[in-house]
């Protein structure tokens, strides 16, 4: 479906008013001589199955709009940015609002707008043009989805292709077509690192089978994300959690890894903001040691709602933000609440802000990981390029990138041939890692190579 398309079904949205654009800072008009522009812009979207509905935050979806954002720079050379679009993660109750189709369209129709409003705006670096348009897209998101509480993450995930499309032009412009030369010199410490090995990290939602996850610990993978908070009271919930737990337990306790110090396999939860009280979490958490689980649990991420701040460094378990470190200044927060990890996402809440955000925790010594979006396999390179860089997470030496992908879209292998590398040996995982070698980091995840199958969405335009 193209972009006109999309906002007649949208009923317009795009059509909407604009809100003035911020002015320039005196430090930009003095860069305005070195600075960058996307003198011609355009946008399209793909829509992709998936294999079975992909339950979490007690919802589920069915497909996932893939958004591509053409940049065309002043000196004629064209960039496309892609977002993978998940509205049920970035805000779960403009999802439960609308019919998927409708959310889509409307964090679609904020890509749209943000890009109108990147057109022809200078910027020293795409750091500096993120920070002067989130503000005007998350007021025009507000507006569109009608919902002042609106989520940071849900325009953050609008506004990655075109944070990707201007890091490409960026980097073309400046000659840097590296991936660590294009980092600011700032952030630059907190990516510091070289991985050979980063652990692939496939994710259970509720529906998988146990058998499935018995076959991914059989194929080499030993982290997996496990969703819990499933559907229903807040009773429900705990009750299938309890049940779900002890399955999985059960299946493969007694499987060893080389990965670990002590042998077992760590266990990482997402509970996706579900547990609306400490109490409830603490229940869970004393089945898990009932159950011989406790002290296999690596990662406990987002247990609370976003307005539950409750301290996090007393449950005996690390405990990550992920949605809630919307910004870096959302991130420090959770720092100071005692979480004891971030999960940053390239793929969801732009390249720049994870920058952002990664410093921080950097500073601070907490320890971050790559989470995924389900994004598709161009994107898990922007992803992988920052997990290989993280410093290790703690009790393992090495990297974690989550990538589900494979387990989800119907047409993965379809999705795998647009990659520019698809058969790189860094592409895919072996043995539950990817294997990164001297390729990986001369050709920058070949994040700088077009792929020609986004390049045709863009024939006509410009």
């Amino acid at each position: 479906m193209r972009r006109r398309e999309l906002l007649r079904a949208a009923g317009g949205l795009a059509a909407l008013a604009t809100l003035p654009a911020r002015r320039l800072s005196a430090s930009s008009r003095e860069s305005a001589a070195t600075s960058h522009r996307m003198i011609g812009v355009g946008s399209e979207f793909e829509r992709e199955p998936l294999r079975r509905p992909f339950g979490f935050k007690g919802g589920y979806m069915s497909e996932i709009w893939q958004a591509a954002v053409l940049a065309v720079g002043s000196a004629g050379s064209r960039h496309i940015g892609l977002g993978t679009q998940n509205v049920l993660w970035s805000d779960a109750e403009v999802f439960a609002g609308h019919s998927e189709s409708g959310g889509n369209a409307l964090m679609y129709a904020v890509t749209e707008h943000a890009l109108r409003l990147a057109k022809d705006r200078p910027f020293a670096t795409p750091v500096d043009l993120l920070e002067g348009l989130l503000p005007e897209a998350h007021e025009y998101a507000r507006a569109v989805t009608g919902r002042r509480d609106l989520r940071a993450t849900f325009t953050l995930n609008a506004l990655v292709p075109v944070d990707n499309a201007a890091w490409l032009l960026y980097a073309s412009e400046t000659g840097r077509q590296d991936f660590d030369e294009m980092i600011p010199p700032a952030f630059r410490p907190a990516l510091a690192h070289r991985h050979r090995e980063v652990a692939a990290v496939p994710l259970m939602a509720y529906s998988v089978p146990i058998a499935e996850i018995g076959q991914a610990v059989a194929d080499g993978f030993f982290v997996m994300k496990i969703k819990i908070g499933q559907p229903g009271t807040q009773q429900e919930m705990l009750e299938k959690d309890k049940a779900r737990l002890s399955e999985i337990h059960a299946a493969i306790a007694q499987v060893e890894t080389p990965h670990t110090a002590s042998g077992r396999l760590p266990y990482y939860f997402d509970a996706n903001g579900r547990y609306e009280s400490r109490e409830t979490l603490e229940r869970l958490l004393d089945h898990a040691r009932r159950i011989g689980a406790f002290d296999q649990i690596a990662i406990l991420e987002e247990p609370f709602p976003e307005h539950l701040e409750e301290r996090a460094d007393d449950l005996g378990v690390r405990v990550a933000a992920d949605e809630t470190a919307h910004t870096d200044e959302d991130a420090a927060r959770r720092i100071e609440l005692g979480y004891g990890a971030i999960a940053v996402k390239a793929i969801a809440k732009t390249l720049s802000m994870t920058l952002k955000i990664a410093a921080v925790a950097h500073k601070r010594g907490v320890p971050c990981f790559c989470a995924d979006l389900t994004v598709n396999p161009i994107l898990v390179e922007w992803n992988k390029s920052v997990a290989a860089r993280l410093a290790p997470f703690p009790g393992l030496g090495v990297g974690l990138l989550e990538t589900n992908g494979h387990q989800n879209y119907r047409d993965w292998e379809t999705m795998r041939s647009h990659h520019p590398c698809p058969d790189a040996l860094w592409a895919s995982p072996v043995d539950g890692v990817f294997r990164l070698d001297d390729d990986f980091y001369r050709r920058s995840a070949c994040l700088f190579e077009t792929s020609p199958h986004y390049a045709r969405l863009f024939e006509e335009e410009h």
